[in-house]
């Protein structure tokens, strides 16, 4: 299953080791990434739109910047939309987004630690997205269990979790030792089982979403995985998109690869060098991300 830590949305918490995650910096690479990510976005929202056509209410759980919840808002232009965050100078770019687009007189945003701030919800969800925010709260089920309170009856929870691992290049790329996407991949399940226990609250769970969703009281789960296919060569968004990603990979996981793969990470990442990832023609962005829905009775 792919986490990727680099997601659009998340839940800002107060983790404090090498997993820790200072999301107001990654500000700007959330937004390229959810741009990047816009045209699977928007495939997610179309689907989950025939579960729930017309929502009065949608809240984005751990919106981040609100790229997603912008789309949402162009997905369902009868609702009112929410981002919910536990960062206010993300809540500010999702604000500033809105006003932007033409959004603000059905868009606003609650700052609040999650999952109890939903609480604060003036009225419940008919449609309540979380876009990968929900691996970030220590105890899952009952984060969901908060989610599904918050809904209307009939209201639909659509969670982004899982899918595949982003791939950006073949596997022989013709500098260092082949396959080591394979092993970034390996770290990258490394860094977040501790993310996971580092958490406060943290608790194991088997990441079956539809067993999930049906145990906290959710009918008709379901999933659907979207693909992002930009082959090569990249256009400039793209290309540095695979640029931050590979940066943030070789601060986070220095010391869960060996010293030839951390070479060719420098070497991927010098501009100067022309086997770089500034410069290679081979540079693809392929990934996957899946969609797992649950809704609640309705009334009667």
């Amino acid at each position: 299953m792919a986490h990727d830590h680099q997601h659009g949305h998340h839940h800002h918490g107060d983790h404090q080791n090498r997993t820790d995650i200072d999301w107001a910096d990654m500000a700007e690479h959330l937004e390229e990434q959810a741009e990047l990510f816009a045209p699977l976005y928007r495939k997610a929202a179309a689907w989950v739109a025939t579960q729930q056509p017309e929502p009065g209410l949608v809240v984005d759980v751990g919106s981040g910047p609100g790229v997603v919840s912008c789309l949402l808002a162009d997905e369902f232009p009868g609702a009112r939309v929410v981002a919910v965050d536990g960062s206010g100078p993300l809540l500010e770019r999702a604000r500033d987004r809105a006003e932007r687009l033409g959004l603000a007189d059905r868009f606003g945003t609650l700052e609040v630690e999650l999952p109890s701030g939903l609480a604060d919800l003036e009225y419940p969800a008919d449609l309540l997205w979380a876009g990968r925010s929900l691996h970030h709260l220590g105890d899952q089920r009952a984060g969901l269990a908060a989610f599904a309170e918050r809904l209307a009856p009939g209201g639909v929870v659509a969670l982004v979790e899982g899918g595949l691992p982003a791939r950006f290049l073949p596997r022989d790329i013709g500098i260092g030792r082949p396959g080591l996407q394979s092993r970034l991949d390996a770290a990258e399940e490394a860094w977040f089982g501790e993310m996971r226990a580092a958490l406060p609250g943290s608790v194991g769970e088997a990441e079956d979403w539809a067993a999930l969703l049906t145990g906290v009281g959710l009918r008709h789960a379901t999933s659907r995985t979207f693909l992002l296919d930009l082959p090569a060569p990249v256009g400039e968004a793209a290309r540095a998109y695979a640029v931050a990603t590979f940066r943030r990979r070789r601060e986070s996981f220095e010391d869960l690869l060996d010293a030839g793969d951390l070479a060719t990470l420098d070497q991927l990442l010098d501009p100067d060098d022309k086997s770089s990832l500034h410069h290679r023609p081979d540079v693809f962005v392929l990934a996957a991300h899946t969609v797992h829905t649950g809704q609640a009775r309705p009334v009667g």
